[in-house]
């Protein structure tokens, strides 16, 4: 549902306010998110005991240096925080281990503008990067290969992206810049390498072995569509 310049789910938060993007609010009782997250991602409690994680976006890289968290605007649906949501909403249409977009906003000044989401919390939930030794590679490839089944190419698709939660079940998670889109056989691989070059950065050799094992179960599972010659 569109309320101004926010998307919400109002299944999940029927009784949203645009407070709840902001940190302070005292309601939220907002906590640090320690991994990832660009030091703007805050662990939230919203109504109806709903658990959230908030993130204000933020630049990376060099440019970050200049322009911290603002960007061209280009239209609302371009927005950084609305493409993100219309993604993972489609995503929770399809499949089981996306947590659920809650509200995306974005506040326009002139040419520019800032954003910020609210994505649903997976309680007690560790990234890959922190549990690899508990983490089952096969588990993984299928999660990536449905999403990528579904059609959606993710944009930083790396160890601090895929969590575990204290059953084991694997999520897939941040979604900005993301796309929905046929996915090629080299859009496939290079988002497993990429994968590939986070785990080997964080666990050295112990995260390629792991890795191995993950595009080996990836590779059995995937059934690459044969090029029509008719």
């Amino acid at each position: 549902m569109q309320q101004g310049n926010a998307l919400v789910n109002t299944h999940k938060v029927p009784s949203f306010q645009p407070a709840f993007f902001d940190p302070s609010t005292s309601s939220l009782q907002a906590q640090p998110v320690s991994s990832g997250g660009r030091q703007a991602a805050w662990f939230v409690q919203l109504p109806n005991a709903v658990q959230g994680v908030l993130r204000h976006y933020r630049r990376g890289g060099l440019i970050a240096k200049l322009i911290r968290d603002q960007y061209l605007w280009t239209g609302a649906q371009r927005t950084r925080s609305w493409a993100e949501y219309q993604v993972m909403q489609y995503l929770c249409q399809q499949l089981d281990c996306v947590p659920a977009p809650l509200a995306a906003t974005y506040q326009r000044q002139g040419l520019w503008y800032r954003a910020a989401i609210i994505v649903e919390r997976i309680p007690a939930s560790q990234p890959l990067a922190d549990c690899l030794s508990d983490a089952d590679p096969v588990a993984v490839a299928k999660a990536v290969l449905a999403m990528h089944n579904a059609g959606v190419w993710h944009a930083d698709l790396n160890a601090y992206n895929v969590l575990l939660d204290q059953r084991k079940r694997v999520w897939l998670i941040d979604f900005d810049r993301s796309r929905i889109l046929t996915m090629s056989e080299k859009q496939r691989q290079n988002n497993l390498l990429r994968l590939r070059r986070s785990l080997v950065k964080v666990h050295g050799d112990k995260g390629l072995a792991w890795w191995s094992d993950f595009n080996r179960a990836y590779l059995q599972h995937h059934k690459p569509m044969k090029p029509n010659c008719d």
